[in-house]
């Protein structure tokens, strides 16, 4: 269909028409504008596929490329046919935006990119004016911003740094353009007679290399200290979680299964994950070098060797913690299982939903909800990590399953690029009301967490009780009666006690031996007769575990993940399977589980909300910085850091306090924020006229006198351009100044341009004088103005 057959239709040829009617717009005619604004697109474009670590949308780069070639080439045209082409191409994609939104309601992000994206190719098709390009600018921000939104790694920091670069030249350019610098017919045109550009010219005098180099710097510096300092506060409001595409998985889920692909039950047969059958239940095994054994139904502790570091998983997270995959009830002489593995029960989600709920009802006195989003980087069991007390699950399957010890299953194992997201309510941990909960323990507690095998049971308690009874001659004889303060005391003798350590080269243990035992007594099979107690570092959990039992405190062992190292710059804790190990957790009446690590260079108690997260940023790169300083010098600046920071995070914990308790406390908030920033103000203007003071001090007497009064006459609004002589300036004073005040500043005037070119001094205390006469009469005139 041709273009006249197109006017001929009714509807379309009115449209036709009324749009040629219209006034043609402003042209933009700078072709390094127009190379900056794509180049930034591109960027964009580029930023997101790196984040998504995926290649989907890199046929837009030579596509909008060809379109702003296209649409620079016929910007002075109407091109009413490409425009109504490119309404029918958005149409489109609005279309196919819906289509495949409704299959991906599990994270919108990367649909939403790819619809700008789409969107950005037509419209660079057309981009006649400088508003047509701050279109495309503003894409190309968004698509950064989605990217940045998407990046785990630290590959995203480069491109953030070209786009910084040339989005500074490219603000430049449209600002120039907006002021009307350069004639439109001049700009990307060689002026008539000149063998230059005038634009380039213009520009390069503007940014030079060398400002552009300080402004980078500048702007760069500017916006890490800003990034270090900004506080990450709790308890934000988003309700849309990133959640993977749904798992695939063959069969019905059995909710009694645990699928560890490095550890194969029986270590004769071939699990999904390709099993390495290394691990037999009981006797002599070896550790995978990938997979942790301890995750797992039934565990070996016999074990000997050590894994290979690998980064398993990323965490975003409010706060730091221990991130809990399962627990365990039962030991077996030289390892754990669960007993209850059969209680494990299915939890179904609606099918419009990603959304578990898992337990609503927290058994703590005080919790804080805590938000946590996973990204699995290399295969995993299908056991799910997760904070303690999780109460929501947002997860791509449709069936989850939940065990007796509150641990997390899935159908499958968790493979590379799932993605989840977990709040828990996690509880505080009161010291002082954790040491007053008593020994009245629910019948199910004592059934399950006070065994001990009987042919070690008074042995190991005998031994706990020696420990605990040495504690009297350091505390004045005042014996250790609260079950939290006995669990602590043991846990940082067992950490500190020199006749247990952390024994790499461990003697397997013999068939009937007791790992417990032979930890606190020394193993039967050793070399050369030498009596070697301690073990491997779960080994210390155990044996807390059981000391705790046989002296009638409940406790059990948990599995997990510790912490891992904290990214500041992408704000993920980055977590690898050598961080996994087990954990003793004990039960206080009314409160729940509670976490203590014996293991020696691990904290006692593991991290949770109580470790305050607003200033991890700067607290990251502190520890950084620190380690390259002396002793001295780092435990001096700590203790100054450590004041600092306190006193700021006191300050925004309280204002965060403020506006959560109702209309009240907001408006105290409110005016307490008010009254600070009027404090703040107040020492700002303080130490610019102390400055100013200074400055005035270090100038020869008769430019001070001329400086002060031009500030005097800035402040009335009677700012001095820089083009501008004194005397001109004078000049100018006249048609806005008394005749009085105006011989004033001609007189001073005339003196500075004396003493700047003739060397004459003139009368400093009449120069002095005649400026503090010429501020007194404004202040007179203020006051009849107002009184």
């Amino acid at each position: 269909m041709t273009t006249d057959n197109l006017r001929n239709i009714p509807v379309l040829g009115k449209l036709w028409e009324q749009i040629e009617a219209m006034p043609p717009p402003v042209i933009e005619d700078s072709l390094l504008l127009r190379i900056l604004v794509q180049l930034l697109v591109i960027v964009g474009i580029v930023a997101t596929d790196v984040a998504a670590e995926e290649a989907q949308n890199l046929w837009a780069v030579p596509v909008s490329i060809v379109g702003a070639t296209w649409s620079w080439y016929r910007r002075r045209d109407r091109n009413v046919a490409a425009k109504f082409c490119i309404a029918i191409g958005m149409l489109v994609a609005l279309f196919a935006f819906f289509s495949r939104l409704v299959g991906e309601l599990n994270d919108t992000r990367l649909v939403l990119a790819q619809l700008l994206i789409q969107l950005q190719v037509l419209h660079s098709f057309d981009l006649p004016r400088r508003k047509d390009l701050g279109y495309s600018m503003v894409i190309g921000l968004i698509l950064l911003g989605v990217a940045a939104t998407l990046s785990q790694t630290l590959t995203f920091g480069p491109l953030l740094l070209v786009f910084l670069a040339l989005a500074l030249p490219t603000l430049v350019l449209d600002y120039r353009s907006r002021l009307g610098f350069v004639k439109p017919e001049a700009i990307g045109e060689k002026a008539q007679g000149k063998g230059k550009n005038d634009s380039l010219s213009l520009f390069a005098a503007t940014l030079s290399p060398k400002n552009f180099a300080w402004l980078l710097l500048i702007t760069v510096g500017l916006g890490l200290t800003i990034f270090a300092f900004l506080p990450r506060l709790p308890g934000y409001q988003l309700r849309t979680f990133p959640v993977s595409a749904p798992m695939e998985y063959q069969g019905e889920f059995d909710s009694r299964s645990i699928l560890n692909p490095g550890y194969v039950r029986g270590g004769n047969e071939k699990g999904t994950g390709g099993g390495r059958g290394r691990n037999p239940d009981s006797g002599p095994g070896e550790v995978d070098s990938t997979f942790y054994y301890g995750f797992n139904q039934r565990i070996n502790q016999n074990l000997r060797g050590e894994m290979k570091p690998q980064v398993v998983m990323r965490v975003r997270s409010q706060a730091a913690g221990f991130w809990r995959v399962l627990g365990f009830d039962k030991y077996t002489g030289q390892g754990w299982e669960i007993s209850r593995n059969e209680q494990a029960q299915k939890v179904t989600r609606p099918s419009w939903s990603y959304q578990f709920y898992l337990n609503p009802f927290p058994n703590a006195p005080r919790t804080q909800e805590v938000i946590q989003s996973y990204t699995i980087v290399a295969p995993l069991p299908n056991l799910i990590p997760a904070l303690n007390k999780p109460k929501e699950l947002y997860f791509p399957s449709p069936e989850v399953a939940v065990d007796a010890e509150g641990g997390l299953r899935s159908p499958a194992e968790l493979g590379e690029g799932v993605t989840y997201t977990v709040i828990s309510n996690v509880p505080f941990r009161d010291r002082s009301l954790l040491g007053k909960t008593g020994t009245n323990y629910p019948k199910n507690i004592r059934n399950f967490y006070l065994d001990v095998p009987p042919k070690i049971a008074q042995k190991v308690r005998e031994k706990t009780e020696e420990i605990l009874a040495r504690t009297r001659v350091s505390q004045s004889d005042r014996p250790i009666d609260s079950p939290y303060e006995k669990a602590l005391y043991l846990a940082q003798y067992l950490k500190q006690n020199p006749n247990y350590k952390i024994e790499k080269a461990l003697p397997y243990l013999e068939e009937g031996e007791d790992l417990v035992e032979a930890f606190l007594f020394g193993y039967k099979n050793t070399q050369d007769g030498k009596k070697v107690t301690g073990g491997y570092p779960d080994h210390f959990s155990t044996v807390l575990t059981i000391m705790l039992r046989s002296i009638g405190i409940p406790a059990r062992l948990a599995g997990g993940f510790d912490t891992g190292e904290f990214n500041p710059f992408t704000g993920y804790y980055v977590v690898k399977n050598t961080d996994a190990f087990l954990m003793t957790e004990v039960y206080f009446p009314n409160n729940g589980w509670f976490g203590f690590n014996p293991i020696p260079g691990y904290p006692l108690i593991p991290a949770s909300v109580e470790d305050n997260q607003t200033f991890s940023a700067i607290e990251s790169f502190w520890k950084w910085i620190a380690g390259w300083l002396p002793t001295p010098l780092r435990s001096g600046l700590d203790s100054v850091i450590g004041f600092v920071i306190g006193w700021i995070t006191l300050i925004v914990g309280w204002f965060v306090g403020q506006f959560a308790k109702g209309w009240v406390g907001l408006f105290t908030g409110l005016i307490a924020a008010i009254g600070f920033g009027f404090i703040g103000w107040l020492i700002w203007q303080l130490w610019r006229k102390w400055r100013h003071r200074r400055w005035l001090a270090k100038l020869p007497p008769v430019e001070g006198v001329y400086q002060e009064m031009l500030k005097d006459l800035a402040s009335r609004g009677f700012v001095k351009p820089r083009a501008q002589t004194p005397l001109e300036y004078a000049e100018a004073m006249r048609g806005n100044h008394a005749t009085d005040e105006a011989e004033v500043i001609d007189e001073v005037s005339q003196a500075y341009v004396r003493w700047k070119y003739g060397g004459e001094a003139g009368n400093l205390s009449q120069l002095r004088q005649l400026v503090e006469n010429l501020r007194r009469s404004h202040l007179k005139k203020l006051k009849k103005r107002w009184f």
